[in-house]
């Protein structure tokens, strides 16, 4: 099993749930597909191979929609069916991440996937798939299309609640994140409001960041360790998709402002969302049962009791990311570029030189 941050005697705030990941919240679950072939030399189509599918659904294989809403910080990317969530406030079966190229075959693999699990006869039924992406193309030969349908369904079917993989795996594989190896991390929070217990919980796809602005538990990791850098251009580059769940009664509106709450736990990590990253985030919550066709009972938290959910946010994505960064390990891909791993002993060094 990877190591976790916390493995490594680094505490941070908050109370964890059970299994620290987004599969805390009832009824979510999360699979995965990795590829990984090839050495050497790039040939565009052959490889080598460092990508995935990564595949979060709300409500494991059942089909009724929960309330959703998006935000981003920085578009320089994708998520698609965020218009629909937007004009509805309502998000209707999984979440896929991926590289950046491979966005359209998953795309429809997941329009394939639901029309297996739910039938083609209605002939109103319609998908809008919501499908992320950070960029690999370090790594990975972005440009063969190495993602099929076959993996999308495989990271789908293989959906899980429990403990959840991160590091190099799923959508995550050949992902990079303050210019040493990222990908997948996940973290959770229990909140106690009035009488009532919550989970709140983050998967992140970490993909962005510059070197020098690394932070963790407000140690400047960064600044101390300047070497095992990759080849790649400097500064806060790529992306990071982000997805937060939650069971408390919320509403799209009040979803919106979760969501917006993402950018404070990334700028805890050192985050500034660089022109070329594309920062994007949805939130969701399965408290409620969403009737789109006739009049229901809703719930809804009032405002005045969503700060520990906007506090559990914030923790849970710098958590998730640097979860993402203690669990990769060391990668070699195209041209034999290579991303290393944080390297635990040097961080556990750094983080005592600061009495942490």
């Amino acid at each position: 099993m990877a190591k976790r941050i916390r493995d490594l005697g680094i505490n941070l705030p908050g109370i964890p749930g059970p299994n620290n990941a987004i599969t805390d919240v009832p009824g979510v679950t999360v699979g995965h597909h990795s590829i990984v072939r090839g050495h050497g030399k790039l040939i565009v189509g052959e490889g080598p191979v460092r990508t995935g599918v990564t595949a979060v659904l709300p409500r494991n294989r059942d089909a009724a929609p929960v309330f959703a809403a998006g935000y981003s910080l920085n578009g320089n990317g994708e998520l698609t069916g965020m218009h629909w969530v937007e004009e509805s406030g309502i998000l209707s079966g999984p979440i896929c991440i991926t590289n950046t190229h491979s966005v359209g075959a998953v795309h429809e693999a997941s329009i394939r996937w639901s029309n297996q699990q739910h039938g083609t006869e209605d002939p109103m039924r319609f998908c809008l798939p919501v499908v992320g992406e950070t960029y690999d193309g370090v790594l990975n030969d972005i440009n063969g299309f190495h993602v099929k349908t076959e993996h999308a369904f495989s990271a789908l079917d293989s959906a899980r609640g429990g403990v959840v993989a991160e590091g190099n795996v799923g959508g995550g594989t050949g992902m990079i994140c303050h210019r040493f190896k990222g990908g997948i991390g996940t973290a959770s929070r229990q909140v106690v409001i009035g009488d009532d217990e919550y989970t709140l919980a983050v998967l992140v796809q970490a993909n962005y960041g510059a070197r020098e602005t690394l932070t963790i538990a407000g140690v400047p990791v960064g600044e101390e360790i300047t070497d095992l850098l990759p080849q790649m251009e400097a500064g806060d580059t790529g992306s990071i998709i982000v997805i937060v769940a939650c069971d408390a009664p919320l509403l799209p509106h009040q979803l919106k402002r979760i969501a917006r709450r993402v950018p404070m736990g990334m700028g805890k990590v050192g985050a500034y969302a660089g022109d070329g990253s594309g920062d994007i985030f949805i939130a969701f919550s399965t408290a409620n049962t969403v009737e789109q066709d006739q009049p229901g009972t809703l719930q809804m938290l009032p405002n005045t009791e969503m700060d520990p959910l906007f506090l559990a946010t914030v923790q849970a994505t710098e958590e998730s990311i640097l979860n993402a960064l203690a669990a990769a390990e060391t990668m070699t891909g195209i041209n034999g570029n290579t991303v290393y791993q944080l390297p635990h002993d040097r961080l556990l060094a750094i983080m005592k030189k600061y009495n942490r």
